[in-house]
């Protein structure tokens, strides 16, 4: 018989959350970094290359890869010999750990967990509590997964009942386009096969601990048809061209995870759920002789990636901007900005558009400004800001008619791709969308130089902010004339792989 302390738990839970916001899992920097070396599109190439420098510089300077800094997600295996020395439930006891990581005074993690979903939506501020899986096992140990799930991934997750005789390898191709680049690709596929419903989504969740091993899988072959799935998804999914960032390109999934489960002769319940490139997750185990042990990463196992942007970059300022400028600027083109910005995101975009329906003077001027889709982490010691990179583009898009036309807001930076309504409101105002790297935060947090709540400052992390940036490198996603990138460089890639049989390694 083990006993386990509550402080065991407690402060275990806290250490891997802190943990997990700083360090990537060795594995997947690996990954990373083999799919940057294979790469032949630029775009998906510079986007995976801030990718790897943010994971290092993050390591370095000990603050989260990714301003969202997810919705915890524990799986806990408790032996049946384990006796808890606590008045605390387990679910208390992990929601405590999850309370003192995210609001660790020297790496202050965004909360982002609301209460009442469907109604006041009000942030809880300690970012519980968390979504707790428990199983009772044989043994007398405490196993613990401890993730930390990003929104914009999270919302790409996608759950079907298909046919017992359709093909799940075409139902994933025909899918995963639907799902855009929010997810931001490159990352990880996790798909659970049978049960019921509730049961494949969380196998799917849960396979997504496991590290990353398809080229292992691949060397030595499959051994059962789950494997062979494995594989054959893996292929047919880079075969799509979608690339990192959604910018076109050979890789778009790292790995492909699978569990599967006994299910009904009428049943083929299949759901995926993707981890992105803030992939974030740990594995202790406790025994009764003290709190877990995370041994941290040597920073020698990083890969030395530089990135440079050329003399032939485009700098702005964004206090001289006019539209006229910015119809020359191309779709793919790297633009370093500079000067004044304000942010915006899902809360200020809804209250702006109800005060502006109402008649009421916004608290800010938009006029010939950009907004960046931001809900950046608290700034810690000299810091500015904290980590500040761009959320989901496409949840702002039913709000983007009313902005440029209403405002006269000039340009967006985000994350992704925009849906069509934005994109025609972007050509009909003669606007502009830039995108942002998802999964380099703290590189984007290092261009940003003062950092000022310029309105809604209720809203906490979803305030409006006016930020000052430095040489803040984004891509152009969608020109003036309403061409983006993320329509026709996966459609690029996906006939060069196609017609040239460029192999998907």
């Amino acid at each position: 018989m083990s006993i386990i302390k509550e402080d065991d738990l407690i402060s275990s839970v806290a250490d891997a959350l802190q943990f997990i916001s700083y360090y990537h899992p060795l594995d997947f920097v690996k990954a990373v970094h083999e799919a940057y070396e294979r790469e032949e599109s630029q775009a998906a190439k510079d986007a995976m290359a801030q990718i790897l420098i943010n994971s290092r510089m993050c390591a370095e300077g000990k603050r989260p890869i990714c301003q969202d800094t997810g919705i915890v997600t524990v799986f806990v295996k408790v032996g049946m010999n384990v006796q808890w020395e606590s008045e605390l439930s387990v679910t208390d006891m992990i929601n405590e750990g999850v309370r003192r990581a995210y609001l660790h005074p020297d790496n202050v993690l965004r909360a982002s967990i609301l209460d009442d979903p469907a109604g006041a939506r009000k942030n809880t501020k300690d970012n519980t509590p968390a979504v707790i899986h428990m199983e009772v096992v044989p043994g007398d140990t405490v196993e613990v997964h401890v993730a930390a799930k990003g929104g914009g991934s999270e919302n790409k997750s996608k759950m079907a009942m298909l046919n017992p005789s359709d093909s799940i390898v075409e139902w994933v191709k025909k899918t995963v386009p639907t799902m855009g680049a929010g997810w931001c690709p490159p990352g990880m596929l996790g798909i659970g096969i049978g049960g019921t419903a509730e049961k494949a989504m969380l196998m799917a969740k849960e396979s997504l601990m496991e590290p990353i091993d398809i080229h292992e899988l691949k060397a030595r072959g499959p051994q059962n048809r789950a494997e062979e799935l494995r594989l054959e998804i893996f292929e047919a999914v880079n075969n799509l061209g979608i690339g990192a960032q959604g910018l076109g390109g050979l890789t778009t999934v790292l790995d492909v995870k699978i569990m599967d489960y006994p299910t009904h002769a009428a049943s083929l319940p299949v759901a995926m759920i993707p981890n992105c490139a803030a992939t974030r997750h740990a594995h202790f185990t406790l025994d009764g002789t003290g709190p877990a042990d995370l041994v941290p990463p040597s920073l020698d196992d990083w890969p030395d990636i530089t990135w440079e942007v050329g003399d032939s970059v485009r700098r702005v300022n964004l206090d001289e901007i006019t539209p006229e400028m910015v119809k020359d600027w191309k779709p793919g083109e790297t633009i370093l900005l500079n000067g004044k910005m304000l942010t915006g995101r899902d809360a200020a975009h809804k209250k702006m558009v109800e005060m502006i329906a109402n008649g009421e003077e916004l608290p800010v001027d938009l006029k010939g400004r950009f907004i960046y889709y931001v809900g950046p982490v608290d700034p810690v010691k000299d810091e500015a800001v904290g980590p500040a990179g761009p959320t989901t583009s496409t949840r702002m898009d039913k709000f983007t008619h009313t902005m440029l036309e209403k405002t006269g807001l000039l340009g967006m930076i985000g994350k992704a791709e925009r849906g069509p309504v934005a994109i025609e409101a972007i050509k009909e105002f003669g606007a502009v969308y830039l995108m942002a790297v998802g999964g380099a935060a703290y590189l984007v947090s290092k261009a940003i130089k003062k950092a000022d709540v310029v309105a809604f400052p209720e809203m906490g992390m979803e305030a409006i902010y006016e930020f000052d940036v430095v040489d803040m490198p984004v891509t152009v996603a969608v020109d003036s004339a309403g061409t983006s990138v993320h329509l026709t460089g996966p459609a690029e890639w996906k006939a060069r792989i196609e017609e040239q049989v460029i192999e998907v390694k």
